[in-house]
């Protein structure tokens, strides 16, 4: 059976292992290779998800079937220059193999209560450009896009 819970210290190891699978499948996709260098949790995320679950303002949750660990979701708080609160999704995955049976559904749901509960005006996540399956993830809890993040790559220089 499907279900989330709060993570705890036990858990990093697996967490670890899941946040490598996150960065490893985004890397080759269209803005992941600058994704997986600037937005991804730092790799390897022992010590920095070990953080995260210490911190009483993050929430670091595991999705489990029968028990065992196959996603994960990582949410924080931050305060705008106008006072109000926004959630942060910084990480949220689910292995292929346990997707599309509500892992992904549970760990958002408690992500968003969590953000609720801090009376945060609204939550952000990320999703890569031609991610369909991860946009239309978040677009089925109520998510819409908000900003356009464009990009000029330079062709690096040879020798």
């Amino acid at each position: 059976m499907e279900s989330a819970r709060l993570a705890t210290p036990d858990d990093v190891p697996a967490l670890a292992r899941l946040a490598a699978e996150a960065v490893a499948e985004q890397r080759d996709a269209r803005g992941g290779r600058l994704f997986a260098a600037r937005e991804t949790r730092p790799l390897p995320a022992d010590e920095s998800l070990a953080e995260a679950v210490a911190d009483p303002d993050q929430l670091v949750l595991v999705g489990l079937i029968d028990d065992v660990p196959v996603g994960y979701a990582v949410v924080r708080t931050e305060a705008l220059r106008d006072g109000s609160v926004l959630g942060i999704i910084s990480d949220l995955f689910v292995e292929p193999r346990a997707r599309e049976v509500g892992v992904g559904e549970e760990l958002i749901e408690r992500a968003l209560a969590w953000c609720r509960e801090r009376g945060c005006a609204g939550v952000d996540g990320l999703a890569l450009p031609g991610n369909r399956e991860t946009k239309n993830f978040f677009e089925s809890f109520g998510f819409t896009a908000r900003a356009i993040v464009v990009h000029r790559p330079f062709e690096p220089s040879g020798p």
